[in-house]
């Protein structure tokens, strides 16, 4: 079996209940490409961690437009849905409980970043472990490396940007780093498992 049929087959035999996502710097140009190809029934929520700032919001119409799955600001109480994503405002830490209820939280920054991709991906290892799939995406920074090793030592799947296919590749290489058993894939051949998962 060839590394992409490989990644088809782990993701399908999954019962999967959320996919976390997380980036920083080069990262909103390799996220809009999985997103745009998903379908409007795709059956898994969403939750992504971007280091921007406020200012940066209107960037947010860029990497989500051509996407059929509506955009929601997370909000302190709202239960993550499927067929929707959920991006975490400036300033503020993401978290999920395993209901899928989501938190926000002002608690000190992490690697100098509140959103902190660390702080999402710990509370979703400890919420949904297995049923869980974590992404790294391009970024200047550390920040995801140890959330994405917590999730994959509680049985989560973990994929990292091919650094090679990455503007900074200082956080996916951390990440590789940190998980070295995590699925090195490029924005493409993401799109194409996940779309390929919501069809199954």
């Amino acid at each position: 079996m060839n590394a992409a049929a490989s990644i088809h087959a782990e993701l399908a035999s999954r019962e999967l209940a959320l996919i976390a996502i997380g980036g920083s710097a080069g990262a909103i140009e390799a996220l809009r490409v999985p997103l745009r190809a998903l379908p409007a029934a795709f059956p898994l929520p969403i939750v992504v961690v971007l280091h921007i700032s406020a200012g940066a919001k209107a960037a947010w119409s860029y990497v989500f437009a051509g996407c059929a799955l509506p955009l929601w600001e997370a909000e302190d109480k709202l239960v993550a849905a499927p067929s929707a994503i959920y991006v975490a405002p400036p300033d503020y830490h993401l978290l999920v409980d395993a209901s899928g209820e989501l938190m926000l939280s002002i608690d000190p920054p992490v690697h100098l970043s509140r959103p902190s991709i660390d702080v999402l991906l710990e509370s979703v290892a400890f919420s949904f472990g297995q049923r869980a799939l974590g992404i790294i995406l391009s970024g200047a920074n550390s920040d995801g490396a140890a959330g994405l090793a917590a999730l994959r030592r509680a049985g989560g799947l973990a994929w990292v940007q091919a650094p090679e296919s990455s503007a900074l590749q200082a956080m996916p290489r951390a990440a590789l780093d940190a998980v070295p058993d995590a699925r090195v894939m490029t924005p493409e051949e993401m799109a194409e498992v996940l779309n390929a998962y919501a069809s199954k």
